[in-house]
């Protein structure tokens, strides 16, 4: 488990097209470097073997702590991958002085649904996420 560096967002990129859900407006070398470049330990990547197995986005605002992108290898599910990103992705939290880690999670990844509540989170239906691209 460590940071990303600048020079693994080709990589990084790849590896989300085949592990994760859906495609993010940042999902360029612009927008994962920015990210990098912001926040030097927000995006956390998990190795097996050398390899690039998971990864996740711990981002804290100060206020709020958000998770993003968090994907594992498809051969590689079921394995603790995502568990061992949310435990460090946490631990982060919690040193910063974050209180409650939220997360973005597609209605459709019923897969998604599985692992995070299993990790302890909770659907909050209450909350509809509103977005405007800039």
């Amino acid at each position: 488990m460590r940071p990303a560096r600048a020079d693994e967002a080709a990589q990084i990129l790849a590896f989300w097209r085949r592990a994760a859900e859906g495609v993010s407006i940042s999902d360029d070398e612009d927008g994962v470097l920015r990210l990098i470049t912001r926040d030097p330990q927000a995006l956390l990547l998990a190795e097996s073997e050398g390899e690039l197995a998971g990864t996740v986005i711990a981002g804290f605002d100060g206020w709020r702590c958000h998770l993003y992108r968090l994907a594992a290898a498809p051969e590689l599910r079921r394995r603790g991958v995502s568990s061992a990103l949310l435990a460090a992705a946490e631990e982060r939290f919690a040193a910063l002085g974050g209180r409650r880690g939220d997360a973005m999670v597609l209605d459709r990844n019923e897969g998604a649904h599985r692992a995070w509540h299993s990790a302890g989170y909770r659907r909050e239906p209450q909350w509809s996420r509103w977005v405007k691209p800039l």
